[in-house]
């Protein structure tokens, strides 16, 4: 039988259909589509990077159309990011979060145009955006900037942009112990605000040899690059809307913690 990572099982769909916003009762037109199936044609897409005008009608998720307008009406309401937000507690509560350390990387997917995207540095000044993360072995917060903006630019919107992670008796928590970079993140500001904060910067200097062991440290943020490539739609950046695209990373950072989640729970 095949894998259809699209279904939403039972578990995850019951953390989220408590965050849809209601349908009005008095709304013109036909009856809408099951928000079940949207948004199993969202994930058809996310995963397999389909035109949206090529949904198949006959898995009855809807017209690509309506999956599409459903995505926005949902990014309105925050329901992916709140789905994070809450996954992450939940991993937390499961001690299956690091907070020792914290690492940083931006890869270069490329793009087709529109808001956040530029020459990239990296691929014959074609046009593409960055993806900006940081993360322990799960996404903690994503950001997405044109390629051709610097990667140290981001440090601290990145650590700053970390949610409060509740889960446990306490305070949330939204601070790693330490930061793990690669050169291009090498900045004696950023290191003092690092600092200031109470994040030690572990970070290779320009110049210097590169600090001994720290691939072996920082291999958690290319596994996590690696689980983002599972989302087709991800590696290109299809979207001209930045909005809409933020709001399909946001989605795959909930789906890499709900499949960890399942993984930890006993």
């Amino acid at each position: 039988m095949s894998v259809r990572p699209w279904v939403v099982d039972d578990g995850l769909w019951t953390l989220i259909e408590p965050l849809l916003p209601a349908w009005p009762q008095k709304a013109p037109g036909p009856k809408p589509v099951d928000d079940r199936l949207c948004l199993q044609g969202i994930l058809y897409v996310l995963y397999n990077d389909v035109s949206w005008q090529l949904l198949p009608l006959e898995l009855g998720f809807g017209s690509g159309q309506t999956c599409w307008r459903r995505l926005g009406r949902w990014h309105k309401a925050g329901v992916f990011e709140k789905l994070h937000h809450i996954l992450l507690a939940e991993l937390h509560a499961a001690d299956a979060l690091d907070w020792t350390r914290a690492c940083v990387d931006a890869p270069h997917p490329r793009g087709k145009g529109g808001e956040a995207t530029g020459p990239s540095p990296v691929d014959r000044g074609k046009t593409g955006s960055k993806h900006h993360l940081i993360c322990d072995s799960t996404p903690l917060k994503v950001i997405t900037t044109a390629a051709n903006i610097n990667d140290v630019t981001q440090t601290l919107a990145l650590v700053d942009g970390i949610p409060p992670v509740a889960g446990k008796a306490g305070r949330p928590r939204r601070r790693p112990d330490a930061l793990l970079g690669d050169k291009g993140y090498d900045s004696n500001p950023n290191r003092r605000e690092l600092c200031r904060r109470r994040i030690l910067p572990v970070i290779s200097r320009k110049g210097a040899p590169n600090i001994n062991g720290l691939g072996k440290l920082r291999y958690v943020v290319e596994q996590t690059f690696a689980l983002r490539h599972h989302f087709k739609r991800l590696a290109v950046r299809r979207e001209r809307r930045l909005d809409l695209h933020d709001v399909l990373v946001s989605l795959a950072c909930g789906l890499i913690c709900w499949r960890r989640l399942k993984k930890v729970r006993p």
